[in-house]
């Protein structure tokens, strides 16, 4: 894994320590010339070190904001699309009452029209009564006229006492039956004209009777289904005005919910081109990194090869003058031999020390643990998002699975060089710090606070 995703990770900082951690590798060179040249490069690894992480630090935190105000807007938009459902839901439930409400009242004003017909038919029907009473009327007025001029005619055209002196006045027997029946019929007759009309007219005036009393009923009936179609009225403009209310809130909801679409998605785009913008920004961290590491082993090698070439010189100076010293000697050979011999002697041991100094410098340098790079400082991480970022739970910069008690990171060197540490040999396996700063892999969190900041000396073995 890429550690910290090119974020300064908290160990990283140079402080006033890595002075002392200066000195204590300026000591461990052989001579002072070299200790300054390797001084000067570990200061320039370790300002690379600071500098390397600082590297999209700005383009991170934008990531960060950006992912802040998409998850905001995602938040937003999940209520919005919540109100909306609520909203869908309670509109179709309006719609669906106001239906009801509608067929209700289609229901009444049906029933008003029926009750209407049956007012009107009624109303005929009592118009039709009240005829037949008319009539009922006027063939009582003609009967009551028939009986009166009978009776006139009878009265005037008979001595006596009417029908008794029409009997009386009988010549016989059968007259006077004849007439005694013919008075019968024309009182039987009389007697049921009148109870015909006395009929009619109780009739007449039952059914008008029964007439009006349907029709108050149907009045009744009417005033109550207009009574009801007016409370219904009221409850469909009162539902009518909740789905109104419904409808404009739904629309309010829906361009909430495209605007917040059209954000998530701007800030979506704007997330990957500026994580595209963060690899950039790490890929070119990381070069110029392994630049000025190239270019710092580089000098070194370069100061390795002068400092070479200087002890090569004084050594040839050495000798140029151990030999005209010589030659002075044998001059004087013929009158100081035992002088001469010291005196060579002498040089031989000077020129024996001057010869073997520069195998003793270079000694100096390496051990059987390896060859000694200097006094690093060490830190510890692992592969959580606090110390790893986006690549946390990934694998190491050279492709490998992070171990604890193996895996290192560090710049400067290439991946698989064997480190002794403390006794402990790891391997570069990871970047995110740079040569002079090596990072060392723990099994948790906790594990690489607790670590915390340490400085040991550092043995390449391969």
């Amino acid at each position: 894994m890429a550690k910290y995703g090119g974020k300064k990770d908290p160990f990283s900082a140079v402080t006033g320590s890595d002075n002392q951690q200066q000195n204590v590798i300026s000591m461990r060179c052989t001579t002072w010339k070299k200790k300054k040249l390797f001084s000067l490069v570990l200061a320039t690894v370790l300002t690379a070190a600071t500098v390397l992480p600082c590297y999209g630090a700005s383009t991170k935190e934008k990531i960060s904001n950006a992912q802040a105000e998409q998850a905001a807007a995602q938040s937003q938009l999940d209520s919005i699309q919540s109100r909306i459902d609520e909203l869908n839901s309670k509109k179709g439930q309006s719609e669906e009452y106001l239906s009801e409400l509608n067929q209700q009242l289609d229901d009444l004003q049906n029933r008003l029209q029926e009750l209407q017909d049956q007012y009107d038919a009624k109303q005929n029907e009592l118009v039709q009564i009240q005829a037949d009473l008319e009539d009922a009327k006027a063939k009582e007025e003609e009967q009551y006229e028939a009986m009166k001029l009978r009776i006139q005619y009878m009265y005037e055209n008979s001595s006596g006492n009417g029908y008794m002196a029409m009997l009386f006045s009988s010549k016989s027997i059968s007259e006077l039956i004849s007439r005694a029946e013919y008075i019968q019929k024309i009182s039987d007759f009389d007697r049921d004209l009148m109870q015909e009309y006395e009929d009619t007219v109780d009739q007449v005036k039952e059914k008008e009777t029964q007439v009006q009393e349907e029709q108050a009923a149907i009045v009744e009936l009417q005033q109550q289904s207009s009574d009801q179609q007016e409370a219904i009225q009221e409850l469909y403009a009162a539902a009518y005005q909740e789905l109104r209310t419904y409808s404009a809130e739904l629309d309010d909801a829906k361009s909430s919910e495209s605007a917040l679409v059209d954000e998530i998605n701007s800030k979506a785009d704007a997330i990957n081109d500026l994580i595209r913008q963060a690899k950039e920004e790490e890929i070119a961290a990381q070069k110029k990194a392994e630049e000025e590491a190239a270019a710092a082993a580089a000098a070194q090698q370069a100061a390795a090869e002068a400092e070479a070439a200087r002890k090569q010189a004084a050594e040839a100076e050495a000798a140029r003058v151990a030999a005209a010293e010589a030659a002075n000697a044998a001059a004087k050979a013929d009158t100081d031999t035992s002088s001469s011999s010291g005196s060579s002697s002498s040089d031989s041991s000077a020129s024996s020390t001057t010869t073997e100094s520069p195998s003793a410098s270079d000694t100096s340098s390496s051990s059987s643990s390896g060859t000694y790079l200097g006094r690093f400082k060490l830190t510890g991480y692992c592969s959580c998002s606090i110390c790893t970022g986006q690549w946390s739970g990934g694998s190491t910069a050279s492709g490998t699975t992070p171990t604890a008690g193996r895996t290192i990171a560090m710049g400067g060197v290439p991946f698989g060089t064997k480190l002794m540490i403390n006794g402990q040999v790891y391997t570069v396996e990871d970047r995110g710090t740079a040569y002079g700063h090596v990072d060392i892999f723990c099994s948790s969190h906790s594990e690489a606070l607790s670590f915390g900041v340490q400085y040991a000396d550092v043995y390449q073995l391969s």
